[in-house]
């Protein structure tokens, strides 16, 4: 009865992997970018997730915004300067803002009088609006409470508005017309972290709006934009319509960010169930990778796989040497694979100035997860191998 020790099944599998070394080196390269993959996807999804967490927490979870509808002339101001300040004295806000859409009719926004000019909106808006979006200027200055005072016939320009009228520079105070009505350019917004269509914009003071154009029309919605400390936004949700129009608070519609833990978790199983998804199909692609290449490998060695039949081995040698060939190579290619996804996440978090996390849990278990896809991709190739009969091998 033949035997066969475990030295010398190591013996043969080293021969084997070492006399094509050229495809043991792609069939590896095949496990170790699944694995990369698969490690690598896995580590951006858990620091995306981060991100996720942190830009929510910043912005949406400390935003509320209040709406009401203009009543025309039995109510011209849907929020009134007492009532944004009584909202501003409320426990846990920061800044509070109020616009509309300034109803200009067929009036143009031209860069100069008689052209034909873009359909571009024209907003109203107090200085705390920009502050309550983060707005950044890419030149000049923000409207401030001189211009809102004194009804200044001054606009601020989004980054896209103005590269539609082509102002670049407010230094040589470039005039814009909406209509046949000239403004002063004072400042030009470069980005913003809530309310992206303000870039699209031209804004102008609330008080110069209501002065040319009269207040806002029966039926246009007036917004004020709250910012909130975190964790206040559902009590100063509750409050603020009442100290906003304590008259008539049940016509102001008030609008609070989610709960930010279900909000969260939603997000979260969002991205794991695509992030797995993707990793999955990299370690099929290796797997298939391992499977193609043992079986061409086989039939390559049907007339080697026939001689040591002829010579003795048993079915179960034959199928533990390819299948254990397999192995080895997936956990070659799991331990490379590993440390190529490690450094991919670094990289890529060290580019986008991220903070990387990488689960134990995950890194860890990945050479053994490279093992399983060889031996995986190797169980049908290994069993081809026993079932070459030794005549017909060496007749071949």
């Amino acid at each position: 009865m033949s035997r066969l020790t475990p030295v010398d099944l190591g013996v043969e599998v080293v021969a084997g992997l070492t006399q094509r070394f050229g495809r043991t080196l792609l069939t590896g390269l095949g496990t170790a970018l699944g694995v990369a993959a698969f490690v690598a996807v896995l580590g951006l999804s858990a620091t995306a997730r981060g991100q996720v967490s942190e830009r929510f927490t910043a912005l949406a979870a400390t935003e509320v915004t209040l709406e009401r509808m203009s009543l025309g002339a039995l109510d011209p101001v849907a929020f009134p300067q007492v009532g944004q300040d009584a909202v501003a004295a409320l426990p846990g806000v920061r800044e509070v803002g109020v616009s509309w859409t300034v109803p200009v009719g067929d009036d143009r926004v031209t860069a100069r009088p008689g052209d034909r000019g873009d359909a571009i909106a024209v907003t109203a808006v107090t200085p705390g609006y920009l502050r309550a979006i983060h707005a950044t200027m890419a030149a000049g200055v923000p409207l401030d409470r001189f211009h809102e005072e004194r009804a200044e016939r001054v606009v601020v320009l989004g980054r896209a508005a103005a590269a539609r009228l082509g102002v670049s520079r407010v230094d040589a105070q470039p005039a814009v017309f909406i209509g046949a009505e000239p403004f002063t350019v004072v400042g030009i917004v470069d980005t913003v972290d809530r309310a992206s269509d303000a870039l699209l914009s031209v804004m102008v003071p609330s008080a110069t709006a209501s002065r040319v154009w009269g207040p806002p029309k029966s039926g246009t919605v007036t917004r004020m934009l709250v910012e909130t400390d975190l964790g206040a936004a559902a009590q100063v949700g509750r409050q603020a319509p009442v100290a906003a129009r304590p008259d008539s608070p049940e016509l102001v519609r008030a609008v609070v960010p989610p709960d930010p833990h279900a909000l969260h978790d939603q997000v979260t199983g969002d991205l794991d169930v695509l992030f797995l998804g993707l990793a999955l199909v990299c370690l099929v692609i290796g797997t298939v990778s391992i499977a193609n290449t043992s079986l061409v490998a086989i039939l390559e060695r049907v007339s080697e796989i026939g001689l040591r039949r002829a010579l003795g081995a048993r079915r179960r040698h034959i199928g533990a040497q390819f299948l254990l060939e397999s192995a080895f190579l997936g956990l070659l290619g799991g331990l490379v694979g590993t440390a190529v996804g490690l450094v991919t996440v670094l990289v890529a978090a060290l580019v986008q100035r991220w903070t990387p996390i990488l689960d134990p849990l995950l890194v860890y278990p990945a050479p053994l997860l490279g093992t399983v896809t060889g031996i995986v991709g190797g169980l049908y190739p290994a069993w081809r191998a026993t079932r070459v009969e030794p005549a017909a091998a060496l007749r071949s």
